[in-house]
């Protein structure tokens, strides 16, 4: 991500969100071997998950996402492999990795507000399966 692609991603989140509910990591000192956003993100419930975007290739590629923990379905389940009903792919780092957005449908247009907005909602349906017992694609619909 280039030095203005990244302004314009600060400038968002810092309207969008509280400023210490974000951090961007080796965007501009090199601190790590790939950039990354870490982000809360706070449920209706009330319940907190912090999400890891992984942004090596952004905005031409999409980032991965995962929580920073491994989560587990209504069967006690580890959420730790690729499913269509769920809205996950194989685990990273022992975490949970949420599928936001089909491989066909990201342009570099997209914002990272945006994968942020489409993993809250992700985290609220996951709550709803837990209610409910319902996988996540009876609420959300796939993307190409």
């Amino acid at each position: 991500m280039d030095k203005e692609r990244y302004q314009d991603e600060l400038a968002v989140l810092s309207r969008k969100l509280p400023r210490n509910a974000f951090h961007f990591f080796n965007v501009e000192d090199g601190s790590v071997s790939e950039p990354y956003l870490r982000i809360g993100a706070r449920t209706n419930s009330g319940n907190i998950y912090t999400l890891h975007m992984s942004l090596g290739g952004f905005p031409m590629n999409q980032p991965r996402v995962r929580l920073t923990r491994m989560l587990k379905d209504v069967n006690g389940n580890d959420m730790d492999h690729a499913s269509a009903a769920m809205h996950t792919l194989s685990a990273e780092e022992g975490c949970t990795r949420i599928c936001h957005s089909g491989v066909n449908s990201w342009t570099p247009a997209v914002s990272l507000y945006k994968v942020y907005m489409k993993c809250r909602l992700w985290l609220e349906m996951y709550e709803m399966h837990l209610r409910t017992g319902k996988p996540l694609d009876y609420w959300l619909p796939h993307q190409s």
